[in-house]
């Protein structure tokens, strides 16, 4: 154990110290930057992400240990314990969901509520992995109505995941065509960004999100694109396996024991199922609050005796804690990002080194910067802090608050990506697969969603050039 810690301290030090990272400290100082927060965020964030693709520490270690670090370095020792206990705070609502929107869903698996889904699937797709990647994009573009990416991540990974397994497919294509469709339809007035650009720059949907519904529309066709690309290479590798759709083998559920369904009660559960996306939808309730009573419908219902009810709950377990507790861990990270005024100090320094002679070009490079910006920092951070500067620097150039305000949308791809992103968390540990692989492989495509959308914008002069 303490070789293991030895050798994360040691894979710390050679990062930080690294000569690429003492290159860009000196590279930002002889630029003029020299607030010690902007430098300091950004060495923090490069950091963090060369150590967790790198695989040179876990990515929960790191959201714990680098931001710690860094506060130190900083001189925020004393304040650091209740900034990172403010993140903590601010991400619990978000974890206790998770946790109960996977024990919700995994009671819904048992009983075998997405079998017929599964099945309808796989007689239109069959064993062929091009038709597959592409139903699973269909699928999660659909599921993405909702505007909620931990519900669009339960449904399509419960109902694909068998499929791709079966086929023998990578589980890493899975996650990562999921996460693309989310991020274009995450720009859906209820899924969040587009409401916060919204109340940041005090203006109504029609002037933000309905004159970028065809830059989603571009977007979609890209990210179905890419899963045609994606299953092209997937058939490539494995074939096309052969199913019968008259036979039971070719149903894959999550969970094969028999005694666990419950087909007398499909009804009952499909009803409970739409209740509550219609319930999450209108917010009848905290979503907290939803995904925890309707576990407790759902398991009730179910498995009425106790010991089963037991065995259910400590199924699920190891992937509720692996996932609940990289949530928690990142917000010992926002937390000291935000309470540093870390975060406040990198976007003012990117914002001023935008050359004047590109004032005019303000809505686009707004559309360029929500990418990293939004990958580097929270929604409610960029949108609530950021956006409005952006806004208030471009009306000096005449531009309209209402192009920043679509601009700052276009980068939502990339977002999801980031680590401060808790659902990216609970994606990756439903498909067993490593975050830093997850980035590594489809942070091109997430880019290349955005500049579809971009593209789209620009000629069909949503966002002005």
């Amino acid at each position: 154990m303490y070789k293991i810690y030895l050798n994360y301290v040691k894979n710390f030090i050679l990062v930080t110290f690294s000569l690429p990272n003492i290159l860009i400290i000196f590279n930002l100082q002889t630029k003029g930057v020299t607030t010690m927060l902007a430098i300091l965020g950004f060495l923090m964030i490069i950091i963090f992400m060369t150590l967790i693709m790198t695989k040179r520490l876990p990515a929960m270690i790191a959201l714990i240990v680098v931001p710690v670090i860094f506060a130190l370095i900083g001189g925020f020792g004393k304040e650091m314990g209740p900034m990172a206990l403010e993140g903590i705070k601010s991400v619990a609502p978000t974890g206790i969901m998770i946790l109960f929107a996977i024990l919700f869903f995994g009671i819904m698996i048992d009983a075998g509520v997405f079998d017929p889904i599964i099945s309808t699937i796989l007689k239109v797709v069959k064993g062929d992995p091009v038709k597959v990647a592409i139903g699973t994009a269909v699928l999660a573009l659909l599921i993405s109505l909702d505007g909620d990416g931990t519900t669009t991540y339960m449904i399509t990974i419960s109902a694909m995941l068998p499929l791709y397994k079966r086929i023998g497919m990578r589980p890493l294509t899975l996650a990562g065509i999921a996460v693309s469709a989310s991020g274009v339809m995450n720009l859906l007035p209820w899924g969040g960004p587009t409401a916060r650009a919204m109340t940041a720059l005090h203006m109504e949907m029609s002037d933000i999100f309905t004159p970028v519904i065809p830059s989603m529309a571009g977007g979609i066709v890209f990210v179905l694109f890419m899963a045609f690309v994606l299953g092209r290479k997937e058939r490539k590798r494995v074939g096309v396996l052969q199913i019968d759709p008259g036979t039971s083998n070719m149903v894959a559920a999550t969970s094969e024991a028999a005694y666990l369904k419950r087909p007398k009660l499909i009804l009952i559960n499909y009803a409970l199922t739409i209740t509550l996306l219609v319930a999450l939808i209108q917010e009848w309730l905290p979503t907290t609050v939803l995904f925890m009573l309707g576990f407790a419908i759902a398991i009730t219902l179910n498995y009425p005796r106790l010991s089963d009810q037991k065995e259910r709950v400590a199924n699920y377990a190891d992937n509720a804690l692996s996932v609940v507790s990289m949530v928690f861990a990142a917000g010992i990270f926002t937390g000291i990002l935000t309470g540093t005024k870390m975060v406040d100090a990198m976007a003012t320094t990117m914002i001023s080194y935008i050359p004047d002679f590109l004032g005019s070009h303000f809505a686009v490079i707004t559309a360029i910067i929500s990418a990293p910006l939004t990958f580097f920092m929270s929604n409610d951070a960029f949108y609530y802090g950021v956006l409005p500067l952006l806004a208030k620097a471009a009306s000096v150039y005449g531009i309209d608050p209402a192009f920043l305000g679509r601009a700052s949308l276009l980068g939502q791809p990339v977002h999801l990506l980031s680590p401060l992103v808790p659902s990216t968390y609970l994606l990756v540990g439903m498909v067993g697969e490593d975050f830093g692989d997850l980035q590594r492989t489809f942070l091109k495509w997430a880019c290349g969603s955005t500049l579809v959308m971009m593209v789209v914008a620009i000629v069909l002069g949503i966002i002005p050039f």
